[in-house]
């Protein structure tokens, strides 16, 4: 119980009212729960790399205690997709990039120049506290002074079927007066191609690279909270018709759809021929955001893993 304390106080305020009376709950639940939390902390004791994560990222305990990621997740489903999510990651990447993920730092993938007024933007893999009630990581978009544009969270674990898999628990987009014209003005420069098609697009390319078999992405039935349903019930953002839309499949469990790990792209044949130019601008910017990517996490590569 004593080390469940300490925990908490690491990730709680216990100066404010609403934060000490989450500290309280995560106590509570952890006395509920004790053999899988001791077996959790077991887990991160296992490896001096394993326990400077868990130091540098201290919400993988709450994380198991909440209901987060997805609907109707489970305490032992929770626990497992932690484990298997840093099991994962540790085997296949050095110690540099896992301290600098789970130690609030951010691993820049790629950068492009958008305009005068917008500055650059660029791509970061990163984990951060406030993403932690849909994953263990997130590919994120951001203009200067780290302002978000458009984000995925997501965790990796295997599937019923054993297979390596990226779990999407959520995609964000700019939470700013201007949403609308900031992201018009990005789906301009990128030749029409719209800002959460290329977050996606850029998820893709992690998950290509890490290694995964699969992506796998919670639906509207999926998602753990209901912020993205209004006061009326009308959906605010809709999960599944994007996931649809992006060539996305229904699974046999309502809460997911399985995506494509490459994006289809049209052929010279189907696109109309005053479109062309703009196409071939865009797939070459695609091409270097891929090729940006594979190149950076090549550089966080574990020497004796081959994938």
């Amino acid at each position: 119980m004593a080390n469940f304390i300490e925990l908490g106080k690491k990730i709680y305020d216990l100066n404010n009212p609403r934060e000490a009376h989450r500290f309280a709950v995560f106590l509570a639940r952890c006395c509920l729960h004790p053999q899988r939390m001791n077996r959790l902390e077991k887990f991160f004791a296992q490896s001096e790399l394993l326990s400077k994560v868990a130091q540098g990222y201290p919400f993988v305990y709450e994380q198991a205690t909440r209901a987060f990621f997805y609907y109707r997740s489970t305490f032992e489903e929770r626990a497992r997709l932690i484990e298997e999510n840093m099991k994962f990651l540790s085997e296949r990447f050095n110690e540099d990039f896992m301290l600098k993920l789970y130690g609030d730092k951010k691993i820049e993938l790629w950068r492009m120049t958008l305009d005068e007024t917008l500055g650059e933007m660029n791509l970061v893999l990163c984990a951060e506290s406030g993403q932690r009630k849909e994953g263990l990581a997130a590919v994120m978009f951001n203009l200067p002074d780290e302002v978000p544009v458009y984000q995925i969270l997501f965790w990796i674990a295997k599937t019923h079927e054993g297979d390596w898999a990226m779990w999407i628990g959520a995609m964000q987009g700019p939470n700013v007066d201007d949403a609308k014209e900031l992201v018009k003005r990005i789906t301009k420069k990128c030749h029409a191609y719209r800002t959460k098609n290329l977050i996606l697009y850029a998820a893709q390319a992690v998950a290509r690279n890490f290694g995964v078999k699969k992506i796998f992405a919670v639906t509207n039935e999926g998602y753990y909270a209901n912020n993205h349903v209004r006061r009326d019930r009308k959906l605010k953002t809709s999960f599944s018709d994007f996931w649809k839309e992006a060539g996305g499949l229904p699974t046999s469990d309502e809460r997911f759809y399985e995506l494509p790990l490459i994006e289809t792209r049209k052929t010279v044949e189907e696109i109309p021929s005053h479109k062309r130019a703009q196409y071939r601008r865009r797939f070459a910017l695609l091409d270097e955001l891929d090729k940006s990517i594979e190149e950076t996490l090549r550089g966080f590569k574990n020497e004796a893993c081959d994938f």
